[in-house]
């Protein structure tokens, strides 16, 4: 059997906020070689609870549009993840449905 391994490295600020996210995987394309990235979305399924756990973390010099972007993307993927793990095309197809709909509202609230 193998193993993967993914590493968040989070440098905070004197306040406890994220300056500076490094992520590694043994299984990157890349190499494991630490990239920094400016947001991370973890969701995880607690079976025993029946919900979900999430970890939510963003570096304080993301730009507000390329987080809603980050976020509405997030969700498409969640999209595609629905239809290959249940093959719901119904339940895809309203995510991607509301995606476009932020996207939308994202292009209509640009430097607002």
């Amino acid at each position: 059997m193998s193993k993967s391994k993914i590493v968040f490295d989070v440098e905070l600020d004197q306040d406890h906020i994220p300056e500076k996210i490094n992520w590694s995987a043994t299984d990157n394309p890349q190499g494991n070689t630490p990239t920094e990235t400016k947001a991370v979305s973890i969701a995880l399924w607690d079976h025993l609870q029946k919900h979900s756990l999430r970890i939510d973390l963003w570096s304080k010099d993301m730009p507000v549009d390329e987080m809603k972007r980050f976020y509405i993307e997030c969700l498409a993927g969640m999209g595609d993840s629905v239809k290959r793990s249940t093959g719901d095309d119904e339940m895809a197809h309203k995510i991607h449905d509301l995606c476009e709909k932020l996207a939308e509202h994202v292009k209509k609230t640009e430097g607002k």
